[in-house]
């Protein structure tokens, strides 16, 4: 799908240790705990190991020989182009294994929490424009009202709150999957961010898409601009959470074992959408998991707590969109409605839209429309339902047709006969069974 992309500013490079703006004992320690673990020896495999460029990662070197604690081999290393190659001394070794028991942490060095700041303000959710185009393009696969439209637009590139509420298999999940769809362009994750001398890691690659990074042509006279590779560059992210979610899944999570921290989903969807479906399915009260979000939708930040108790704040910068089955009345106080910035209607399709998204699964999956099994359906078993279409129905009741058919051996057809045969197992016939 050709998407139109904003072109999001990427995180410059850090040109010196003095741009790091973290505690230099905490880099002098990830860079002996990274070479101990990873057994890399050369500047340029460990500069790619700790995600720093060549320059700041021999400043660190340096530092680290002067301590005694790395000692240069006095080889060239063949494979790498005859670079020198480092090992750690035997003080070098005992810092690192007291830095492992302290925390387990190696690898890409963090990003500073104001630093990460900044990017979020760069790749902000709130300053993407969605046009109608982009968000039909997105959806061109549903079947929705134009005045769907109209509601969805606005609040999509505001970037604030929206409910979704209606009866169930309307498509709420797909509608808020077009949204992510439209959205289209890319941000800057960290593989890590620093607080207080902690470490949180926040890139995971079960809620990013990472985009693949061309390597650079030796040959080439433009090289590729370079970025900070402290951060992976992905798809905007989505976080679906359904009946699963609980509030402790809002919090750190510490891991005792690592002595580090996980960051918790809305900060992994920071710059994409937060997905809650089925709100009212959750152990929680939804008034207890919209209360949490309160001050992070109207205040754009969130606040977090480290084990020693120390609370801080991290950006919010998240589309959130709450999706429910029930009338927001039944589960909301008014003080919590006011709180999210849209609500918008998702209702069944009325008997035009129901016919062409029928037709439209039909022509897909391969099965020719039939007028009287079409009358059947409409002037017989609908009514037994007083009318009410719902989105999901058409598949069914193909997918249906087309296993009867399977099974008995028939070309794929539609006829009254089967069409009852479908709609038996579309609803479950009221009855008392006896235990």
């Amino acid at each position: 799908m050709n998407m139109q992309t904003t072109s999001v500013v990427a995180p410059p490079a850090p040109k010196g240790l003095g741009e790091m703006r973290l505690p230099l004992v905490m880099m002098r320690d990830i860079l002996l705990k990274t070479i101990f673990r990873k057994n890399v020896d050369t500047v340029s495999d460990i500069a790619s190991a700790i995600c720093l460029p060549g320059a700041v990662t021999q400043e660190l070197v340096d530092m680290a020989r002067e301590q005694k604690l790395l000692q240069a081999t006095g080889t060239l290393n063949a494979n790498s182009g005859n670079e020198m190659g480092y090992q750690l001394t035997d003080a070098g070794k005992a810092r690192a294994l007291d830095a492992l028991s302290q925390s387990e942490y190696f690898g890409a060095m963090p990003v500073p929490l104001d630093v990460y700041r900044e990017q979020v303000k760069r790749q902000s959710i709130r300053n993407i424009q969605v046009t109608r185009d982009q968000l039909t393009g997105a959806m061109g696969h549903l079947v929705l009202p134009d005045s769907l439209l109209d509601h969805l637009g606005p609040a999509v590139s505001a970037g604030r709150s929206i409910l979704m509420y209606g009866p169930p298999g309307n498509g709420k999940s797909s509608i808020s999957n077009g949204i992510r769809d439209a959205l289209g362009d890319n941000v800057y994750v960290p593989r890590a961010i620093e607080y207080a001398g902690q470490v949180i890691t926040v890139y995971d690659p079960i809620v990013h898409t990472a985009i693949e990074q061309e390597a650079d042509d030796p040959n080439s006279i433009r090289r590729r601009k370079r970025f900070d590779t402290r951060y992976v560059q992905c798809e905007r992210p989505t976080v679906v959470t359904g009946g699963e979610l609980s509030l402790s899944m809002l919090d750190l999570v510490y891991n005792p074992t690592a002595r580090t921290y996980q960051a918790p989903l809305q900060l992994k969807s920071t710059g994409g959408i937060f997905i809650v479906d089925d709100l009212g399915r959750q152990a929680e009260p939804p008034q207890a998991l919209i209360n949490r979000w309160i001050v992070p939708l109207e205040e754009s930040k969130d606040i977090l707590g480290l084990q020693s108790g120390e609370k801080f704040e991290v950006p919010f910068d998240t589309l959130v969109i709450f999706s429910t089955n029930f009338h927001p009345n039944e589960i909301f106080d008014q003080a919590a409605l006011r709180r999210i910035f849209f609500k918008i209607k998702i209702d069944g399709p009325n008997q035009e839209n129901f016919l062409k998204i029928f037709a439209m699964v039909a022509r897909k999956r391969g099965m020719p429309l039939d007028e009287s099994a079409l009358v059947h359906l409409l002037k017989v078993k609908y009514p037994t339902i007083n009318n009410i279409y719902a989105n999901y129905q058409p598949i069914f009741l193909i997918d249906q047709m087309i296993s009867i058919c399977e099974f008995e051996g028939i070309p794929y057809q539609m006829n009254p006969d089967l069409i009852d045969r479908a709609w038996a197992n579309m609803f479950v016939k009221e009855e008392h069974i006896v235990h």
